[in-house]
């Protein structure tokens, strides 16, 4: 029985060769005596086997936490990764946001369509007259004004567009009613003009109101 318990245990303690090529003689010597010593206590190896298994199934444990553990950190790595993506976007989009708005703010905002104070606009002159004074009605009507004259006259305008066609459509109307001297006067910035310096205007627009009916 000794003799069996003693080739366990050189089995066990000597099952490297190359660890034990490794051994001085001195340590050989050390754990030749150490395997006697299990062969007479055998329950010493046993305590010592079982140690050795406990051990080793700690650690296939441990390697399995560790595993699960570097697993997580991967999964937390790409969402980290996927969130600083996002941001990136997030910050190049504010950027963009930000360019824009400046530019909105360097750029004039184009005339409202109820301010006829600013662009080029139309009024029907319907006639000039004199010690004929009706400023007070001028006051909170757009569609009705009128200008003195250097001859004293004051020049009387009804209706205000934006497009001349329309100005134009209401001319003929008040020719109809009897309003023979009805005219189109242009106004730029709220300053009466000359046709003609408006006139290149009306003749694009025109044309890109037949393109668009194409």
């Amino acid at each position: 029985m000794k003799t069996k318990v003693f080739i366990i245990c050189l089995a066990f303690i000597f099952s490297g060769i190359q660890v034990f090529a490794q051994l001085t003689k001195a340590e050989k010597k050390e754990w030749k005596k150490k395997a006697k010593e299990y062969a007479k206590n055998p329950a010493n190896l046993k305590s010592l086997v079982e140690a050795k298994q406990a051990t080793e199934t700690d650690n296939s444990t441990l390697k399995g936490q560790v595993g699960t553990l570097n697993s997580q950190i991967s999964d937390k790595n790409a969402k980290i990764a996927d969130l600083e993506d996002q941001l990136s976007k997030m910050r190049g989009d504010l950027t963009s946001t930000k360019a824009e708005l400046a530019q909105l703010k360097s750029t004039p905002p184009p005339p409202s369509p109820m301010d006829f104070s600013k662009g080029v606009v139309f009024k029907v002159q319907i006639g000039a007259f004199k010690n004929k004074d009706l400023a007070k009605y001028f006051d909170n009507n757009p569609n009705f004004g009128g200008e003195a004259t250097d001859k004293g006259e004051q020049k009387f305008t009804i209706g205000i567009f934006r497009d001349y066609w329309e100005a134009d459509k209401f001319k003929k109307y008040m020719r109809e009613m009897g309003v023979k001297d009805a005219w189109i006067v242009p106004f730029k910035d709220g300053v009466r003009v000359e046709i003609k310096d408006v006139l290149e205007g009306v003749v694009a627009e025109k044309a890109d109101k037949a393109t668009d009916k194409k």
